[in-house]
C-alpha cells in the first residue's frame, strides 16, 4: 500500500512539474507579480520527458490497482474484504489521475485566464503607424504568449500584438504618436521575458 501512495504521489508531482513554466504565468497574473514568471522556463526541454514519466507512473499504479489478486486460501477466522482507506481507493486514484490530466493539457486553455485586451483604435495618420518585431527570450507555452500581450494590449496606442512563443517574438503594430518602442520593451520585459532584439519592419 505505501508503495501505491508513492506512486500516485510520484504522478502527481510529475504533472505538475511538467506544467509549472505554463502555470507560472497565470498565477504570477493573479498574484499581480509579474517578474517572476520565466524562473520556471527552464523546464520547458523536459515537458515531453516530465509527461512520459507521469503517464508510467500513473499507469503502472493503476495496473497495481486493477490487477486480478491470486485468491489465497485461509481459514474462517481470517478477515475478507477489508474496505482500503480513502487514500488507497480507486476514487482517490481516479481524482489524482484527472488531476493530472488536467495539468498536463494546462498549456493548451491557459489563454482563458488572460482577459481580451483588443481595443478599438482610431487611426488619424497613417504614416504615424509602425510595426516593429520584438525578439524575446523566455517563452515556452501559449500561456507565455497570452501573458505578453494581455501586457502590451494595456499601452495606449496598440492596434494589434502577437506573440509566438515558437517563433520566440511578439510583432507589434502601434500607432507611435500615442507610444513607442521603448515603452513595449518595458511592457514585455514587464512580464519576466526579456526582449533581446528588436526590429522595425
Amino acid at each position: 500500500m505505501k508503495s501505491e501512495n508513492k506512486l500516485i504521489g510520484a504522478g502527481l508531482l510529475t504533472a505538475i512539474a511538467a506544467s509549472l513554466c505554463c502555470i507560472t504565468p497565470v498565477l504570477a497574473l493573479i498574484a499581480g507579480t509579474s517578474g517572476i514568471v520565466s524562473t520556471f522556463s527552464w523546464i520547458e526541454p523536459f515537458r515531453p520527458y516530465l509527461i512520459g514519466l507521469t503517464v508510467l507512473v500513473l499507469a503502472f499504479a493503476w495496473y497495481q490497482k486493477l490487477k486480478l489478486k491470486k485468491e489465497i486460501d485461509c481459514d474462517c477466522d481470517c478477515e475478507i474484504n477489508e474496505k482500503p482507506k480513502f487514500v488507497q481507493s480507486k476514487t482517490f486514484l481516479g481524482i489524482i489521475t484527472l488531476f493530472a490530466l488536467i495539468m498536463l493539457v494546462f498549456p493548451y486553455y491557459s489563454g482563458i485566464f488572460y482577459s481580451n485586451q483588443k481595443k478599438q483604435v482610431i487611426v488619424v495618420e497613417r504614416s504615424d503607424i509602425k510595426t516593429t518585431e520584438f525578439k524575446i527570450s523566455g517563452m515556452t507555452c501559449i500561456g507565455c504568449e497570452e501573458h505578453v500581450n494581455s501586457e502590451v494590449n494595456k499601452l495606449n496606442g496598440i492596434i494589434s500584438s502577437n506573440a509566438s512563443y515558437k517563433n520566440k517574438n511578439a510583432i507589434v503594430e502601434f500607432d507611435q504618436t500615442k507610444t513607442n518602442v521603448m515603452e513595449i520593451e518595458k511592457a514585455i520585459n514587464s512580464t519576466g521575458y526579456k526582449v533581446i532584439d528588436k526590429k522595425q519592419q
